[in-house]
């Protein structure tokens, strides 16, 4: 980091010293890199002591959180369909873009009035490189016959079902238009029938890439980033397929009402450094939405990025109209599918 970068944000709160800032993000290990990526170095410039602490998510949670007198979370980390909510209850600060880099600094999808994109973390087929050199699809995932083996699949209903239909042929242009009907729905479910007796469910993205890297699945569906950086981390050829992946953005947004809100401004500043979002990315494999991000990464880094051009060419933006609408429903039927599998 420059030196004068670090000048204006040490000058940029007069009284820094005196003030805290307290980051909400999602999981524990993203958590941990956001601490380490993004709050400790912001501590270090500013002098502006912060605190991490850690949510699971979910609108209901975050009104109560935001809602209550002594609520002291000033940035949260939340996704979209939690960010429009949230933004029109006036749960959220309207964000002045001239205190925070600018919106001509980010990708036009990171703006919006409440929130500032994060990162994007995207859903991919993943499997083992040297048990199957070969590229796969969502169509040989569900092809036991051709490859025979355990598969993994995240236990929610949100990601399955767009995974069943791209498996059962349909165009990925095509996916949401299709579950919004009766029989797009059942034929997803119908689809997951077949596959049932093979899936190995998880729950976090540590498991994902745990099954996979034990071998007790031949291939999974999982964040690309865990996958990335577990192979990094433990030298294993993991494989990776952006087709037909699932990109979902998540945002930074203030809490209404922050009395640390140019803390909040500046730390928000911070994240927007491409220098800070490339450490991020190297800790997460998460991709920051500052233009030209991609263009000064590394190649290594560029093969992992979720929003890098030849990754991001053939996937699918997660419909969070489609899941605010729909997802309590399906979900009801989803966990009534569940059950004591059928052996295969």
């Amino acid at each position: 980091m420059s030196l004068a970068i670090v000048a204006l944000l040490a000058t940029w709160s007069p009284h820094a010293f005196a003030h805290d800032l307290t980051v909400a993000g999602r999981g524990e290990a993203t958590q941990a890199a956001i601490a380490a990526a993004y709050l400790h170095p912001f501590s270090e410039a500013t002098r502006i002591e912060g605190e991490s602490v850690t949510w699971d998510g979910g609108l209901d949670a975050l009104r109560e959180r935001l809602k209550a007198p002594d609520n002291s979370w000033d940035v949260i980390l939340v996704d979209a369909g939690e960010l429009a909510a949230a933004c029109a209850e006036g749960l959220l600060e309207k964000l002045d873009w001239s205190a925070i880099g600018g919106k001509d600094h980010y990708q036009p999808q990171a703006v919006s009035d409440c929130g500032l994109g994060a990162a994007n973390s995207t859903v991919v087929l993943a499997w083992d490189r040297d048990k199957l050199p070969m590229a796969l699809s969502w169509g040989d995932f569900w092809d036991v016959a051709k490859y025979p083996g355990k598969r993994g699949l995240a236990g929610t209903v949100r990601g399955a079902m767009e995974i069943a239909l791209l498996a059962d042929g349909v165009a990925p242009g095509d996916v949401y238009k299709t579950l919004a009907s009766t029989e797009g729905q059942d034929r997803a479910f119908q689809k997951l029938d077949q596959l049932r007796p093979y899936i190995v469910w998880w729950h976090t993205e540590a498991d994902a890439a745990r099954i996979l890297g034990s071998g007790d699945v031949l291939m999974t569906s999982a964040p690309s980033g865990i996958i990335a950086t577990t192979a990094r981390r433990q030298s294993r050829n993991f494989g990776i397929q952006w087709a037909a992946s699932l990109t979902e953005l998540s945002s930074w947004a203030i809490a209404k009402g922050s009395p640390h809100l140019r803390n909040a401004q500046q730390f928000l500043y911070f994240t927007g450094m491409p220098a800070m979002q490339t450490r991020f990315m190297r800790q997460t494999g998460q991709a920051g939405m500052a233009k030209g991000l991609n263009d000064g990464l590394p190649p290594e880094l560029q093969a992992i990025s979720p929003t890098f051009a030849a990754n991001s060419a053939g996937s699918i933006r997660v419909d969070a109209a489609f899941w605010h609408d729909n997802e309590m429903k399906l979900r009801q039927r989803f966990e009534a599918w569940l059950g004591p599998a059928p052996k295969p």
